[in-house]
């Protein structure tokens, strides 16, 4: 139903760390973009791991490690909701509603419940629900490990769920006042007033800043606030006790992170900040609000009636899997370990994997993943080459990690303009950054020599003086 692209999206930032470990002389230009982030998690060593372990292909791993992550997140949802509805139609409910909704976007973060290809978050999310599910359990040890866990693998997940779980523990505790403290969790960061590259790079980035959304972006903030209200009467009118307090923490969770993101995007001193990205800790209170709305369709609305969930579901189901379809048009719906490429992009990528040398210094346009059919493919991630930085993906690197602002500034407004270069264009990046490759949109561009093409891009070597 939501498909699968290996190489889609914030792949671009995690594989590459992924295929440095496997291969020491990959990207010897530009890793600081990625690098930054793989230095924060054990995600790249993990997936190495298994790939020097089980001798598998790249692609393989990927495509298995993506199918057990949704499978251990249905299971973790399973089992909380098994703490808050006696019923088993309900926490059938609530697990088939994830399972359709694994696509659908956190309001205005530019976050999916569960993307389309393998990255940290997906692989944390299991253990952020477990260690909640522990948490209401009163299973401490057991809730400390599985926040551990989420923690080595993406500090963000595990510090929103750490937040939640203590102001689930402290309202089941009547101790209102302590909820206060458990609120100011974790933050505390020593800050530089933005630079102007900064300034630049996070302009390309308006969800980490609150007043830069669109009114209906903030109707995510405000509907699932009054929907969670109504489910905690409801499950307070049941005797529900687990999920009345699970609904009620998520309200003041949803408000203090609201207001640290206010506070973020007002005074311009504090933009670097928003690398905190308060805001998606609402990633957290969709998982649960589908999950726990799910349980409520069962007990209120489906029952036990069959064609009641087939009405639900099936228009459901093909409504997520049209908008896959939609969003990555170019490409296969599945694109299996192993098999031949649709897209024309990561064919090309594909090809220069195999025909170049691994120590090729690439340039392309700086929004390429951008470009109509070119569905949000990662250049470095599929093509496994050193490229200049991009407009896209590496200016998400800068808006965590300023220090690169610089270099990428520089790198981006050296290939401004790409749709008008000419040879004497390409060879003063050559000069000026060692680019000794070239990928160019068709119909090309005069005096340089293109080994590889198809119908929409070029391979070409970037000719010296």
């Amino acid at each position: 139903m939501h498909g699968y692209h290996p190489w889609a999206e914030d792949a671009e930032i995690y594989l590459p760390g992924v295929e440095k470990i496997l291969n020491q002389q990959l990207f010897p230009v530009g890793a600081a973009f990625f690098e930054s982030h793989a230095r924060l998690t054990l995600f790249p060593n993990l997936l190495a791991a298994l790939i020097k372990i089980t001798h598998l292909p790249l692609e393989t791993v990927l495509f298995a490690v993506h199918a057990i992550s949704i499978f251990l997140l249905l299971l973790a949802c399973w089992e909380l909701s098994g703490r808050c509805f006696p019923d088993a139609k309900a926490r059938w409910a609530g697990v088939a509603l994830i399972a359709a909704l694994l696509t659908l976007p956190v309001a205005g973060t530019a976050l999916y419940l569960m993307d389309q290809y393998v990255n940290p978050r997906n692989l944390s999310a299991f253990a952020v629900i477990f260690a909640i599910d522990r948490v209401v359990g009163r299973k401490y040890l057991q809730a400390f490990l599985f926040f551990a866990l989420a923690a080595a693998i993406h500090p963000f997940m595990s510090v929103f769920a750490l937040f939640y779980s203590m102001v689930f523990v402290f309202l089941r505790l009547r101790a209102v006042g302590l909820a206060h403290f458990a609120l100011l969790l974790p933050f505390g960061i020593t800050f530089d007033a933005p630079t102007k590259a900064y300034h630049e790079a996070a302009l390309l980035h308006p969800f980490h800043y609150l007043l830069r959304w669109q009114w209906y972006e903030w109707l995510g903030i405000v509907g699932p606030l009054a929907i969670l209200w109504w489910f905690s009467r409801l499950a307070r009118s049941r005797k529900w006790q687990n999920l009345d307090l699970l609904c009620r923490a998520l309200i003041p969770y949803a408000v203090v992170a609201t207001a640290a993101a206010l506070a973020l995007s007002i005074p311009a001193r504090w933009e670097s900040l928003a690398r905190l990205q308060p805001m998606r800790s609402l990633y957290i209170l969709y998982l649960l609000l589908v999950l726990f709305g799910g349980g409520f369709l069962a007990e209120y609305v489906l029952k036990n009636r069959v064609w009641r969930w087939l009405m639900l579901f099936v228009p459901l189901c093909a409504g997520m899997f049209l908008a896959q379809r939609a969003l990555f048009p170019a490409s296969a719906h599945i694109e299996w370990p192993g098999s031949a490429p649709r897209n024309p992009w990561v064919r090309t990528f594909l090809w220069i994997r195999e025909h170049t040398p691994v120590n090729a210094v690439f340039a392309l346009d700086p929004s390429y993943m951008n470009i109509d059919g070119e569905d949000a493919n990662g250049f470095r991630a599929a093509a496994q080459r050193s490229r200049l930085a991009d407009a896209g993906k590496d200016s998400g690197a800068v808006s965590m990690f300023p220090p690169l602002a610089e270099q990428w500034l520089r790198q981006v407004h050296a290939a401004a303009g790409w749709k008008q270069f000419r040879t004497a264009d390409f060879q003063r990046l050559r000069e000026a950054y060692g680019v000794d490759w070239l990928v160019i949109e068709q119909p090309g561009a005069g005096g340089v020599d293109c080994p590889y093409r198809n119908s929409v891009v070029l391979v070409c070597r970037n000719p010296a003086r």
